[in-house]
């Protein structure tokens, strides 16, 4: 017995509400349809369907089985999908999201490289520092930095991302290089509005500690603030990529590495949907090479 074959014939038999039209929707017979649930039957060695001239209903096994049969079938089809999607060129609209400034330095340059490349395919970028539902606003992937809530969402992480402080060399000429963080509290520190503003956090020995900094000089976007430290305004807390062209320049040094924080996950988000579009799939594995190589 093709015991797939078998599993489809129950599954579209329960699906349909009868044998005649099972038969129907599988284009072939009925008594191939009524063998075929009867080998099923009796090689599992229980009832599936309850069957009179009128009607029929699933037994108490006959539930628990069909369950199983839908899954192993999604599982085959997904599987398949996933194969034929390689042979298929993809094509249509593809909305994501992403943090604004890693948005435009890093997810902007790879996704016009995936456009050149599949260039059937239309992205939309909408770059935004909130947490964006995806579900609610139609919004095929998200790219995430941090921990990441429970949810029904996948998450593939692709890198990770450091918190770390940084200083122009000559700030740090005169002012001198930190050894601890609690050097920082009678230092210019280039702060963020809002609740976290005033203290930052460090960790030593396994364990966080937060300090308390000052500064005259507050914003509430990331660009100006990097600007300003690496003006010389004094020592600032960013993320790595934030300032890494300016680390790599030599126009900022980070400094306090051995009291950093762990690095935060780097992390491709879409919803948890089975048979994804094939520009979903691709441009998931695209991402995923782009950002890796930088941040894994």
């Amino acid at each position: 017995m093709d015991k797939l074959r078998a599993m489809q014939t129950f599954v579209k038999v329960v699906d349909e509400g009868s044998l005649t039209a099972a038969a129907s929707a599988l284009h072939t017979s009925l008594p191939a349809v009524v063998r075929t649930l009867a080998a099923l039957e009796a090689e599992l060695q229980v009832r599936l369907l309850n069957r009179t001239t009128r009607r029929q209903s699933l037994t108490d096994e006959g539930r628990t089985y069909l369950d199983s049969c839908r899954r192993i079938l999604a599982t085959i089809d997904e599987a398949e999908a996933v194969l034929s999607a390689r042979h298929v060129e993809p094509s249509g609209q593809l909305v994501l999201t992403a943090p604004v400034l890693f948005g435009q330095m890093h997810v902007a340059p790879a996704v016009t490289r995936f456009v050149q490349r599949y260039p059937a395919v239309h992205c939309r970028m909408e770059f935004s520092d909130r947490v964006v539902n995806l579900l609610e606003e139609e919004i095929d992937v998200g790219v995430r930095i941090g921990p990441l809530a429970d949810s029904t969402l996948v998450a593939r992480q692709v890198g990770r991302i450091r918190r770390v402080v940084v200083a122009t060399p000559d700030f740090l000429r005169e002012h001198g290089v930190p050894a601890h963080p609690d050097a920082l509290t009678h230092a210019s520190c280039v702060r963020f509005i809002g609740n976290a503003a005033h203290w930052w956090t460090f960790q030593q020995e396994g364990r966080p500690f937060y300090v308390a900094v000052s500064g005259n000089l507050e914003f509430n976007q990331t660009a100006p603030a990097v600007a300003a430290c690496a003006a010389g305004a004094g020592f600032g807390n960013f993320l790595s990529y934030q300032v890494a062209p300016l680390v790599a320049e030599g126009k900022l040094r980070i400094v306090l590495e051995a009291f950093e924080q762990p690095p935060w996950p780097l992390s491709l988000i879409y919803p948890n949907a089975r048979l994804l579009p094939a520009r979903t799939r691709v441009f998931v594995d695209w991402m995923k090479d782009e950002l890796s190589q930088q941040f894994g």
